[in-house]
């Protein structure tokens, strides 16, 4: 072979090299103490930082006791929620609904997403309806359900339902349309058509968008629920984080509605941290796009 031609190959196999080097993921790995305080620090400093702010203020004493009670006095009150019990009863009754209607809603707004963004007809139809009904404040449902269903479970769901749906399809349809009009192609001519398309083509390429339309979904349905929960309060509905702060705000006691909104923001976190953040970083790194770890 002529030597130019050694040289030519050489010099393509390098730059092919090159490139496969620049596509492969990089992974940092970082010691697991280093982990722990980079994540784990700031977040302590500022609940640290707020808690003197709070008892800064109560003791200056611009407001009175009923409207600004202590640090210690709402800790008192969750001892003694949690001393009873109370509150796993509270936390099971909010987290076993917001859970079953967001599966529900999954379970709609999943083939509604696909036909919105493949059928040109229903997305003309039915498309600007989702975006608005999206813009909706789920609140604005819970007197309408409450007429339609009564003070029953149904009210609940149908304002949750209300709430994530829309917000679910939408994120897929954004993923789907977003996606590389080469792939629907490939998988037509390798054979993969409608529902297999969909599987196989469609939702993975679009898992991105349909993941964040999702944790906003989950957002809507945990809102929904705890509008739903306070002003659809009756004793066939049980005690759930919604209708805790409600009666914290009807015995106008401060305590118990800012130990409630606690509560309420430690499930939203913790649902954040335990279920949609590592399916968000699993996804990301097998697109090469997470790679510090």
């Amino acid at each position: 072979m002529p030597p130019e031609l050694t040289d030519v190959r050489d010099d393509s196999a390098a730059t092919v090299a090159g490139l496969d080097a620049l596509d492969t993921p990089i992974e940092q790995r970082t010691p697991w103490w280093r982990r722990a305080v980079t994540v784990g620090l700031p977040p302590l400093v500022a609940l640290v930082l707020f808690l003197a702010l709070w008892q800064g203020l109560w003791a200056a004493a611009f407001w009175p006791e009923f409207k600004l009670p202590a640090p210690v006095s709402v800790w008192q009150e969750f001892s003694k929620v949690l001393a009873t019990g109370e509150v796993w009863s509270i936390l099971w009754t909010s987290i076993s609904r917001a859970f079953l209607g967001f599966l529900v809603a999954l379970i709609i707004a999943t083939p509604l997403g696909l036909l919105v963004a493949k059928v040109p007809v229903v997305r003309s139809a039915i498309g600007p309806l989702l975006s608005g009904l999206q813009s909706l404040p789920s609140v604005a449902w819970v007197p309408a359900a409450v007429l339609w269903f009564g003070l029953t479970d149904a009210t609940i769901y149908f304002v949750v339902l209300a709430g994530s749906i829309p917000s679910i399809a939408n994120g897929l349809v954004a993923g789907i349309d977003q996606i590389p009009p080469l792939l629907p192609r490939v998988g037509q001519v390798l054979g993969a058509r409608g529902l297999a398309s969909a599987r196989h083509i469609l939702l993975p390429a679009a898992l991105p968008g349909y993941l964040a339309g999702c944790k906003q979904g989950w957002a809507f349905s945990w809102r929904s629920l705890m509008a739903a929960e306070i002003i659809a309060a009756g004793p066939l509905l049980g005690v759930g984080l919604g209708a805790y702060l409600e009666q914290g705000s009807s015995f106008n006691n401060m305590s118990m509605v800012i130990a409630a909104i606690f509560l309420i923001l430690i499930v939203g976190i913790g649902i954040e941290l335990l279920v949609f953040r590592p399916v968000e970083q699993r996804v990301l790194r097998a697109r090469g796009l997470a790679i510090s770890r």
